[in-house]
């Protein structure tokens, strides 16, 4: 594996970014859940700015389950898609008080059952909150990992399994971090930065656009 190409790239990307932490701001897995959930379409910057404010005043799920939807969307209005978000999270925290005694779950199953919880804020809360092995495919990973040639598919859920069978178990938390700080800093979806990247030797993507003349 260290000598295939996924090896060269998984060991570049650690070297590039060592010890990766998550970049949205958290002190619980319910925190982490919630900011997980306004996260969708919009940036972890963005996120953190509402929650520096949002969780002085809430931040168990009996607090947010006493919401209106009203009073959730007007703190959390600068977020995309913060009407929807506003219901999933308080339907969410009302379920977390009444079925699991306040506490997020730690499997995945029991996540994804809850509004507003997909296969990847799911797998952040299970990495990050949890400390367990689970690669959440965003926007970031699902562009980084096809271009790189570590996946090749053409969902998220595909990239996903393309990803956990060619990335070592021990490495999934820390690969996704990787793949989202190359995607955020090197690999971006609009003028990417392919000429200083120190993976284009191993990039299928790069060498297509180097056919192509660019």
């Amino acid at each position: 594996m260290e000598n295939s190409a996924p090896g060269v790239i998984l060991q570049i990307l650690n070297e590039l970014y060592p010890n990766p932490q998550p970049e949205l701001n958290f002190e619980t897995p319910f925190q982490l859940l919630v900011a997980a959930i306004l996260s969708a379409q919009t940036t972890d910057k963005q996120v953190n700015a509402i929650t520096a404010g949002l969780f002085r005043k809430y931040s168990t799920p009996r607090e947010f389950a006493l919401l209106t939807d009203e009073e959730l969307e007007k703190e959390i209005k600068s977020c995309g898609l913060y009407k929807n978000k506003a219901r999933n999270i308080i339907a969410a925290s009302k379920i977390l008080l009444e079925k699991y005694d306040s506490r997020v779950p730690d499997e995945f199953a029991a996540l994804i059952s809850l509004p507003g919880v997909g296969r990847k804020t799911a797998n952040v809360v299970l990495a990050n909150a949890f400390g367990k092995d689970a690669i959440a495919v965003d926007t970031h990973v699902f562009r980084v990992a096809n271009r790189l040639g570590l996946a090749a598919a053409d969902t998220t859920a595909k990239t996903e399994d393309d990803l956990m069978n060619v990335i070592p178990k021990s490495d999934w938390n820390r690969a996704h971090h990787w793949l989202i700080f190359h995607g955020r800093r090197v690999c971006r979806a609009q003028k990417p930065k392919c000429h200083e990247c120190l993976l284009k030797d191993y990039c299928k993507y790069y060498a297509r656009q180097e056919k192509k003349g660019f």
